[in-house]
């Protein structure tokens, strides 16, 4: 009879077993016979928290030490939610870059972002089941006004409301408000985060006139209203508007509610 085998796991096998404990709800023995992994091993990567952290060779140069990778990902990840037409190419993605200040060359991008997609993606171009919730961290949230219908002494009528999603956690909350100006929207904002117990660490919205004074463009970040800057540095989320005419980079947001 072959024995089971002990000692430190890769990531693949420990992922494999967190999915036959969470999703298929198997029991420990079960596991055991499956993955060929003594019970001890089984046990301890299948109900504790703690994972082993990957060895990974940290990369150097400006794309990987500064900013502009970042960028970039955000740029392709929201893109996988378009179609391919739509999407940017390695061209685009550098010249965006350069309005941004980016110093770099060309083939650098090119670089990163062929390691992106090595890293996201399968061999269909879709992204990987084990990458897919990080395409919305944790903590992240949306928030848009939208209009709803509600019956108010038994007629229908329009109701204004402000709605933040969580698209980690696919979770959202709502509130009704007078009207779509500054002072609804902030106080929208608060209600919500009452309602969610906390506040996320960023916060993605439409380049709203509650909040933006210029959209992004022409090698510019975005300009928020004094108001909004100052709510957000109270309450200690850092805002994200939407390149101007991409609402569809929220993605989760864009809903209908009535």
């Amino acid at each position: 009879m072959m024995g089971v085998m002990k000692g430190m796991l890769a990531m693949p096998e420990i992922n494999h077993i967190k999915k036959l404990r969470n999703i298929k709800s198997l029991s420990i023995n079960e596991m055991v016979k499956r993955t060929g992994f003594c019970w001890e091993t089984v046990k301890k990567y299948a109900d504790e928290d703690q994972l082993p952290k990957e060895g990974e060779t940290k990369k150097r140069g400006m794309i990987y030490e500064e900013k502009w990778g970042e960028i970039v990902s955000d740029w392709l990840t929201e893109d996988y939610a378009l179609k391919k037409k739509l999407r940017r190419n390695n061209k685009n993605i550098f010249e965006q870059l350069q309005k941004l200040g980016f110093p770099g060359s060309y083939r650098t991008v090119c670089v990163y972002v062929k390691e992106w997609k090595d890293k996201v993606l399968d061999e269909s171009d879709e992204i990987k089941e084990e990458a897919e919730r990080l395409t919305h961290p944790p903590a992240e949230a949306q928030i848009d006004f939208g209009v709803t219908e509600v019956v108010q002494e038994g007629k229908v009528k329009d109701v204004h409301c402000l709605i933040m999603s969580f698209p980690y956690s696919n979770g959202g909350l709502v509130v009704p408000l007078p009207a779509e100006n500054q002072e609804c929207f902030l106080e929208g904002i608060k209600m919500l985060l009452v309602q969610a117990g906390c506040v996320p660490r960023k916060l993605r919205l439409d380049n709203l006139s509650a909040a933006v004074v210029q959209a992004r463009g022409r090698g510019q970040e975005t300009i928020f209203t004094d108001a909004f800057q100052r709510f957000s540095s109270h309450y200690g989320f850092e805002p994200q508007a939407c390149n101007a005419r991409k609402g569809n980079e929220k993605g989760h947001m864009e809903i209908d509610t009535k």
